[in-house]
This record gives structure tokens, C-alpha cells and sequence, in this order.
């Protein structure tokens, strides 16, 4: 382990408050385990996930990412899917930082950088001693909080540039650019999140992200890796079990409520997605005190 890794480790560790936690610096937070945890259902916004230490799975449609130690991923698009933390102890807790895209400031960069193509989109990559180092500087305000306001925004600004000469820097230059696919997708996406109680049509899905149908289900599916039609059913049934827990009733009123027409349907997928009947997730939730969907 480099001295930079493990410096940036120490300060991650000592600013973490629990699973997960916000932090001073604009668009970061620190997320901590001492313990391994069963499948947690949640929707990833666009941003990086860099897990320092510990080793963690996210299923994403039919796709597995695995981060061990000094990994990232650059999530391009709000993604359900299902986060296990597989490694993790008390004398060595799972860290990781989270870091919200500034689509602006990548935006800026593209103008006198152009980043590195290609690469597989649901792939996790090692992290490089350079892009260790800038994130080291950037967790290193933490502790010296009076510097954030003047050194924060320089100091992205160089983490996002090494991001961009990275494997994974074409998804952040498709991402950043207005009428690229991702963005238009982003836009279907939107709508299905808004509008997800309601039937949908990927003619007009397509419409909305001015692409063929063709095009659209192609590039769909190279940014979620389901299909929108599987998109919906895991927004509906992630919204159906917020609801259970948020308001607890009856089951075949969250099924109506979120789009479903048959109860019995509804709760045999959800079954299927959660593991367990409706009335009986959403109780050992409330039980346990547990969050039904993590929004990271």
C-alpha cells in the first residue's frame, strides 16, 4: 500500500460518523463499515464511488461490479441497484468516498483537454498514483476546514482532470456534453423517475431523447443495463417499499399507487426483487430500524 493510500485511508477513517457521512468539502462524503451488510436496495446518482479499503458488489440490471481496495466508478446516470459490502471488520472497515459530478467545472476541462476513450461502462477501475495523490490533497481540507472555500473547487478541478485521462474519462466527456447520449438519456431517465406510476412507450421515451428507437433501447441499456421497461419495474418497486415503510397500509394501495394494476403481481415481484412479501419487508424494516432505499 502506498504511503498516499494509506494517509488517505487514515483521514477518511477518522471523519467518518457512520455509514455514511457528509462532509464540508461540496460533493463529498465518507461512507464506513465495520461490518459486512446484506444486499441493500438503493438508486446511485451520477457521481464516483472510490473505495479505499474493504471490497464491495453492486448489482446493476444483469451487470456485477466488484470494488476491492483503490477502486472507482463513474456512475453516468440514476441507477437502481443493489449494494452488498462484502468485506469489511473492525480492525479494518470498509471506506470509501463519494463524490457528486460537477458536470460544469467537467464541462470546462473539455475545452483544453480531450480524455482518454473506450473501456467497458460497467467495469471498476484501480485507481493511479496521481489520482490518489489529488484526492489525498483534496480529504487533507478536512482538516484544515478555514482552506476549503478557497482550495476546494482547484483542488476537484485537478481530481476530475485525472479522471478524465482515465479509463473512464469518455463517460465523463459523453456525460458533460449537452446534446450527447448519455445526456439525452438522462433525460428519459428523468421522466420515467417522475412519471413512473404510469405506462410508458419507448417510442415516446425515444422521442423525448430525440433518438430512433433503435438508438435509444441500444444506449438505454449501455447506461443501465436493463431495458426502460426493467428500469421502471426497479423505480416502482424501490418507491412501492419508501412507501410501505413511510406510511404502512395496504399493500394493494402502494400496488395502485405505483403503477401496478394486479396486487398479486406486485407483490410477487416485489418478492422476487426484496426477498420477502411486501407486509413482511416492510415490518422487519420498521422493526429494525433500517432505511428501505438508499439514495446515495
Amino acid at each position: 500500500m502506498s504511503e498516499a493510500l494509506r494517509e488517505l485511508i487514515d483521514i477518511a477513517g477518522r471523519h467518518a460518523r457512520g455509514r455514511r457521512t457528509p462532509t464540508a468539502i461540496p460533493r463529498v462524503s465518507i461512507g464506513r463499515s465495520e461490518v459486512t451488510t446484506p444486499p441493500l436496495p438503493g438508486v446511485w446518482g451520477s457521481g464516483i464511488l472510490f473505495v479505499l479499503q474493504g471490497a464491495k458488489t453492486v448489482l446493476i440490471g444483469d451487470r456485477t461490479l466488484r470494488y476491492d481496495r483503490a477502486s472507482y466508478f463513474i456512475y453516468t446516470v440514476d441507477t437502481p441497484s443493489i449494494s452488498q459490502i462484502v468485506e469489511a471488520s473492525a480492525a479494518r472497515p470498509y471506506l470509501a468516498i463519494g463524490f457528486t459530478l460537477d458536470l460544469q467545472a467537467v464541462a470546462a476541462l473539455l475545452v483544453e483537454h480531450e480524455p482518454v476513450l473506450g473501456g467497458d461502462d460497467f467495469s471498476t477501475s484501480p485507481v493511479n498514483d496521481e489520482l490518489v495523490d489529488a484526492l489525498r490533497r483534496m480529504m487533507r481540507l478536512l482538516d484544515r476546514p478555514a482552506e476549503i472555500p478557497v482550495l476546494a473547487a482547484m483542488l476537484q478541478r485537478e481530481m476530475l482532470f485525472r479522471l478524465l485521462q482515465g479509463p473512464q474519462g469518455g463517460k465523463l466527456r459523453e456525460l458533460a456534453h449537452a446534446d450527447g447520449h448519455l445526456a439525452r438519456i438522462g433525460q428519459a431517465i428523468a421522466w420515467i423517475r417522475a412519471h413512473c406510476h404510469q405506462p410508458i412507450r419507448v417510442a415516446d421515451l425515444a422521442e423525448i431523447a430525440h433518438m430512433s428507437n433503435a438508438a435509444f433501447y441500444r444506449h438505454f441499456k449501455a447506461a443501465t443495463a436493463m431495458s426502460p421497461i426493467q428500469y421502471q419495474k426497479q423505480i416502482r418497486l424501490l418507491e412501492a417499499r419508501h412507501l410501505l415503510v413511510a406510511q404502512p397500509g395496504n399493500v394493494a394501495q402502494v400496488a395502485f399507487a405505483v403503477g401496478y394494476e394486479s396486487a398479486s403481481q406486485f407483490s410477487r415481484e416485489y418478492a422476487r426483487q426484496f426477498g420477502s412479501p411486501p407486509a413482511r419487508d416492510a415490518a422487519r424494516l420498521v422493526a429494525r430500524g433500517e432505511v428501505a432505499v438508499e439514495v446515495i
